[in-house]
C-alpha cells in the first residue's frame, strides 16, 4: 500500500469538501445563518448543469459558467424574500425554514428527475491523470482542489479588500449600526447568499463530474460541509480548506485500511477535533 498516494488522494478529496463548505462558511460568518438546505442546493445546481449539458449539448464547464449567475439570482431572491424574514436572536426559525426548503427541493427533484442516479460526463478528463513526484493524480481532482483554493482566495480578497467586503463585515458586526450608516443589511445578506450560491455551483460541477448524484444526495453533502466548517473553525475560510483536507485524508486512510471504514473514519476525525478543539482549529468570525 502506497501511503503517500493515499494521502495525496485524501488532500485532493478535501478540495471537494472545502467547496461544499465554503458557501456554508460564508453565509454563517456574515449573517449567522445555518442553512440546512445547503446540500440540496448543491444537488439542485448539479441537476441544472446536467440539464444544460444533456439538452443544449454544452461543455460542463461552460454550463457551470451559465448556471452560476442563475444560482446567484436564485440565492439573492431566496435570501431577500424569505430567509431575511427568519433572521434574529432566535436560531430556530431559519433552521425550520431551511429544513422545509430542503424537503421541497428533494421532492421537486424527485418529481422532475426520478430517483435514478446521474453523472455529468467530461469525456477524456474523467480518466486523465498527472504525474506528481512519482505519484499519479487525476486531472479532475486536481482541478477541484485548484478551484477550491481560487474560491477561497477570491472570497478572502472580496471580504477584506473591497467596499462590498467592508459592508459584509460591518453588517455582520452590528446590522443596526450599519443600517444607520447607509448600508442596507437585507440587500447585503442577499448578496452574500448569492455569492454562496456561485460557490455552490462550482461545487456542484465537481460533484456531478466526479461521482453519481441523485435527488436525495443533499443531506450527505451537508454533513461533509458541516464537518469541514466545524473542523476548520466557524467563519474561517482557510480553516474550511484545512477542515476539508483533514476530512478527506481521514476518509482515504480509513478506506485504505478497510473499505467499510471510509465514512466512519471521517466522522471519527470530526469527533476528535471537537473533543480537543471544540471551536475548531482556526476559529474566526468574519470581522
Amino acid at each position: 500500500m502506497n501511503w503517500l498516494d493515499t494521502l495525496l488522494q485524501g488532500v485532493l478529496l478535501g478540495g471537494l469538501y472545502a467547496l461544499f463548505a465554503a458557501g456554508l462558511s460564508l453565509v454563517f460568518g456574515i449573517m449567522r445563518l445555518v442553512n440546512l438546505a445547503h446540500g440540496d442546493l448543491i444537488v439542485f445546481s448539479a441537476f441544472l448543469i446536467l440539464l444544460m449539458v444533456s439538452w443544449l449539448g454544452l461543455n460542463p464547464f461552460l454550463a457551470a459558467l451559465i448556471a452560476a449567475p442563475l444560482m446567484f439570482a436564485a440565492g439573492w431572491m431566496l435570501q431577500y424574500h424569505l430567509l431575511n424574514r427568519t433572521l434574529g436572536k432566535d436560531i430556530l426559525p431559519p433552521l425550520l425554514v431551511t429544513f422545509g426548503l430542503s424537503i421541497v427541493i428533494q421532492n421537486g427533484l424527485l418529481e422532475g428527475f426520478t430517483a435514478d442516479s446521474r453523472r455529468i460526463s467530461v469525456g477524456a478528463l474523467e480518466t486523465a491523470s498527472v504525474p506528481i513526484a512519482g505519484l499519479s493524480a487525476g486531472a479532475m481532482p486536481l482541478f477541484t482542489f485548484a478551484s477550491a483554493i481560487m474560491c477561497i482566495v477570491a472570497l478572502n480578497w472580496l471580504i477584506y479588500r473591497t467596499p462590498l467586503g467592508r459592508s459584509f463585515r460591518a453588517t455582520s458586526d452590528d446590522a443596526v449600526t450599519a443600517g444607520l450608516m447607509g448600508i442596507r443589511p437585507a440587500r447585503i445578506f442577499a448578496v452574500a447568499m448569492g455569492l454562496a450560491m456561485v460557490v455552490v455551483t462550482i461545487a456542484a460541477l465537481y460533484l456531478g463530474t466526479r461521482a453519481n448524484f441523485d435527488p436525495t444526495a443533499g443531506p450527505a453533502r451537508l454533513i461533509y460541509a458541516f464537518e469541514a466548517v466545524i473542523i476548520g473553525g466557524l467563519g474561517s475560510l482557510w480553516g474550511t480548506l484545512a477542515g476539508g483536507i483533514i476530512l478527506g485524508v481521514a476518509q482515504t486512510v480509513g478506506a485504505a485500511i478497510n473499505p467499510e471504514w471510509q465514512i466512519l473514519a471521517g466522522h471519527i476525525a470530526f469527533l476528535l477535533v471537537l473533543l480537543f478543539r471544540p471551536r475548531g482549529l482556526f476559529p474566526r468570525a468574519v470581522d
